[in-house]
């Protein structure tokens, strides 16, 4: 990293040092031992549980996470770790097993599966020491603190990264965690969150990366475009030069992260990349959107951003940044639900939920910060399918119960159509994943159709309104296209389940309102 950029960090430091001493006689928050539910593409290719349903086990250095990762029956055992203290080099060594491959030095994740790892108590610090996941699925990383890990001078640890994944690593939920260094390469830090080699369904959410070189990077080079379906969603980026993150090929979602002081470039999508990016706030920094470094370009889909003191360069060779009016050079289909905050309210949403130590509050997509409720902190051993959380919709009356949902959204690269449609509006719109998009009748009543090419099983649909809208749809039905049958009726927008049926067309027809409806998303699940 260029000098001056070291001079600004020092200075950050320096700051966040006065802040941490006037801080250190207030009680930390105690941390839940319930993850809560994964989000993003985490929670597609089968979702992302970690260690829910296996043993938990508490590890106050990082050779009892170690140990705990080689003492179960095989590699694959859900285990609950609970990490309390400070790990570090002089507490961490290689433990051998059959169910783990360790090594020194870094707490290594590698050819194995199930596993969650959560600070608790009055906080878990990595300190010096990364975090490596290799040839592992279904990980999830929780309300920790990864600082100061190096890949040059001493001591070195898991090649300078935070939180480093490569080769073969699908399904992964980091949390709640604050990732952070104290300078850029010349000072001997790399990235605090990489993914390369064939990296797949991973969700950063309400996390705080700052005071580094390089934030993050998808792809190690324009040659490693095996990665992707990532989300970064809630989290603060402060005092970063670059790579908030560096996309190489793949599809990544990005909304409602706050961005404070990047001072080179921020979201570099490259080498064919595709970004949707949502509802952030962009704040004193510099080229905060592009295609940077590279005559590789990518893509970006834009909606909701707000640019506050963004500085803009020319373009030229090797530099093409999205600004200074950034506008959607694709589009990007996203196949599960999620809620945006307004990017006005993001600064002040990240602040009080994003970080290790924060009761793991999220957003409840209405800008007010919510607390989840505690699980048991000893589960008994069981199957590695989890209890649905609370993101889940409860089966119940047809009345509809408005929310978030999981599950893979069928109707993503479905077909629609419907009756006539408003001016400026289009069928396809209830079914592009976007929120900011929808769908109204010419009228005060209409129908919308999802269709598909052959019979598909459907046992539940999300009908969600744009923001701002809420409450226009009055009674409604849902019918079986193909026989005409009732499926459910109610009123107002939300989730409804019913019988599982396969059909080919599936139909929401308004049959009152007030005002005109609009329809963003009508979502469809198989269970």
């Amino acid at each position: 990293m260029r000098r001056p950029v070291a001079l600004r960090l020092s200075a950050a430091l320096a700051t966040t040092a006065v802040g941490a001493a006037i801080c250190v006689a207030l009680p930390i928050p105690q941390a839940s031992a319930a993850t809560g539910s994964a989000t993003g593409f985490a929670t597609q290719n089968g979702g992302t549980t970690g260690g829910t349903g296996g043993q938990t086990v508490r590890a106050t250095t990082g050779t009892a996470i170690h140990t705990a990762l080689c003492t179960r029956p095989s590699s694959s055992t859900p285990i609950i770790i609970q990490v309390e203290g400070t790990i570090n080099h002089g507490n961490t060594s290689k433990v051998s097993g059959d169910s783990c491959n360790t090594a020194a030095g870094v707490i290594e994740l590698k050819q194995i599966s199930n596993v969650t790892i959560i600070g608790v108590g009055s906080g878990a610090v990595f300190d010096q020491l990364g975090i490596h996941i290799r040839d592992s699925s279904n990980i999830v990383i929780q309300n920790v603190t990864i600082r100061n890990v190096k890949k040059s001078g001493s001591p070195t640890s898991n090649g300078g990264d935070a939180i480093g994944m490569e080769s073969t690593v699908r399904n992964v939920w980091v949390d709640h965690v604050t990732l952070e260094a104290s300078g850029g390469e010349d000072e001997g830090f790399d990235g605090l969150f990489d993914m390369k080699d064939n990296v797949q369904y991973v969700t950063l959410s309400y996390s705080i990366l700052r005071n580094s070189g390089r934030g993050g990077l998808v792809g190690s080079s324009e040659s490693d475009r095996s990665n992707g379906f990532i989300t970064y969603h809630h989290n603060l980026y402060e005092n970063i030069d670059s790579r908030t993150p560096l996309l190489r090929g793949g599809i990544a979602h990005i909304y409602n992260n706050h961005y404070v002081n990047l001072y080179e470039s921020g979201i570099n999508s490259r080498a064919g990349a595709r970004a949707k990016v949502d509802n952030n706030y962009f704040k004193n920094s510099k080229d905060v959107l592009g295609t940077f470094y590279t005559s590789e370009r990518g893509y970006w889909q834009v909606s909701g951003n707000t640019f506050d003191n963004v500085t803009w360069s020319s373009p030229g060779t090797d530099n093409y940044p999205a600004g200074p009016n950034p506008q959607s050079n694709t589009t990007v289909s996203i196949p599960y639900s999620y809620r945006l905050d307004g990017a006005s309210c993001v600064p002040d949403v990240v602040r009080q939920t994003a970080g290790a130590n924060k009761g793991l509050r999220v957003s409840d997509g209405n800008c007010t910060p919510q607390t989840p409720t505690p699980g048991p902190t000893n589960p008994t051993p069981g199957p590695t399918s989890p209890t649905p959380g609370p993101t889940s919709p409860t089966p119940g009356p047809t009345s509809p119960t408005p929310g978030p949902t999981s599950g893979t959204n069928l109707s993503i690269g479905a077909g629609s159509d419907g009756s006539s449609k408003a001016d400026g509006t289009s069928y396809g719109n209830v079914r592009d994943g976007s929120l900011s998009t929808y769908w109204s009748p010419a009228g005060a009543t209409g129908s919308i159709s999802i269709k598909w090419g052959s019979a598909t099983r459907v046992a539940r649909v999300v009908v969600r309104e744009p923001s701002g809208t809420q409450g226009s749809i009055g009674s409604w039905q849902l019918l079986n296209h193909d026989t005409g049958a009732v499926l459910a009726s109610g009123s107002g927008a939300g989730t409804v389940t019913f019988s599982p049926t396969s059909l080919t067309k599936i139909t929401f027809k308004i049959n009152s309102s007030s005002g005109a409806p609009r329809v963003a998303e009508f979502e469809t699940y198989a269970g």
